[in-house]
């Protein structure tokens, strides 16, 4: 089990910087189109959820005792279901799409992919990697307190993504 976690924890981990480094790009873009950060505040509660989360999964399986249970191929292949909306999403939102909440003045909200039949399916796939992933190698403390702070953190967020959207939508700036 052990090997099969770290090959599966170092993929997560490495897919989080590339998608880190793509958000910061995106960044960059978004801001040369006249874009501007909206709820920064908030996004290091997201970081210390993610950071949270690596860190319970990997002391909960390692050092804590948790073993892969023998439905794990379930929540193992609903996560890798997940990758594959995830990357949808990103693909979807294109240079748009990021970490943090951008607002380009006078766009219109993104409206193909999954964001025609969902408001907001990134955070339907966070939500399910972060639950779907410490289930597969039996990290059930980690699944249940990681699920309940990304509902506290994503409630807080999700608030300022919609009013920022509104306020794009109403024509005026939100900074």
């Amino acid at each position: 089990m052990h090997t099969f976690f770290a090959v599966i924890f170092t993929a997560v981990v490495l897919q989080r910087v590339a998608e880190l480094r793509l958000a910061r790009r995106n960044g960059e873009r978004v801001k040369e189109l006249g874009g501007y950060e909206v709820g920064a505040g908030h996004y290091k509660y997201i970081v210390m959820l993610h950071a949270a989360f690596f860190a319970g999964l990997a002391a909960e399986v390692l050092l804590g005792g948790a073993s892969m249970p023998e439905w794990w191929w379930l929540p193992f292949s609903l996560f890798v279901a997940a990758q594959e909306l995830r990357i949808w999403c990103i693909r979807s939102l294109g240079m748009y799409w990021n970490t943090r909440i951008w607002v380009v003045p006078d766009m219109e909200p993104v409206r193909r992919g999954p964001y025609r039949h969902f408001r907001h399916p990134n955070y339907i796939v966070v939500t399910l990697e972060l639950v779907l992933l410490p289930l597969t190698f039996g990290a059930l403390r980690t699944a249940a307190f990681i699920a309940l702070a990304n509902a506290l953190v994503l409630r807080q967020r999700i608030a300022a993504e919609e009013a920022a959207i509104a306020a794009v939508v109403r024509g005026r700036n939100v900074q």
